[in-house]
């Protein structure tokens, strides 16, 4: 089972390990953590009649989820919705502070 790597989207320099068999169903994390959270999160698994992997799986994949639907998700009620629409089509001119910006060198360029 070798495994690949690749960065991570949006340039955050991060590395993903890929798997090379996607027909394997399971991989492994490995994690180093203190003695007081591991115990912690075995407390939270018992009480909820897990295993600590289980615990720990369905706890980071609901985290997951939930911050991949923060940034790609947002409900409006219809009025509201149009309103946004009606802002996204028709944006104000650019002030003056934006001007100064766009004008401004980058940092990184200096």
């Amino acid at each position: 089972m070798s495994k690949s790597r690749r960065s991570s989207p949006k340039g955050s320099g991060l590395a993903v390990a890929e798997r090379d068999n996607p027909t394997d169903p399971k991989g492994s994390i490995n994690l180093r953590i203190e003695a007081g959270t591991r115990q912690l999160i075995d407390d939270a698994a018992a009480i909820l009649g897990k295993t600590r992997t289980e615990f720990m799986v369905e706890s980071a994949r609901q985290q997951a989820i939930d911050v991949l639907l923060d940034q790609r998700l947002f409900v409006l009620q219809p009025d509201r919705h149009a309103a946004f629409m009606r802002a996204l089509d028709h944006p104000p001119a650019p002030g003056p502070k934006l001007k100064s910006l766009l004008r401004r060198v980058p940092a990184w360029r200096k």
